[in-house]
């Protein structure tokens, strides 16, 4: 997905987006992000507060 969209995504602006060396993939002359990336971005950051235990499913 393109910068903007990313950057929403996770919840940051896109100034924050290009410094956090996220891998980018080229779209012809574009460059755009692949959602498994900010995905996995996002989980490798740690929790704020306490974290409930979730049920073994």
């Amino acid at each position: 997905m393109p910068a903007p969209a990313a950057a929403h995504y996770i919840g940051v602006s896109e100034s924050t987006l290009r410094t956090l060396n996220l891998p980018r993939r080229k779209l012809g002359a574009k460059r755009v992000y692949d959602r498994a990336d900010l995905d996995a971005y996002a989980d490798a950051l740690p929790y704020d507060g306490a974290v409930e235990e979730l049920p073994e499913w």
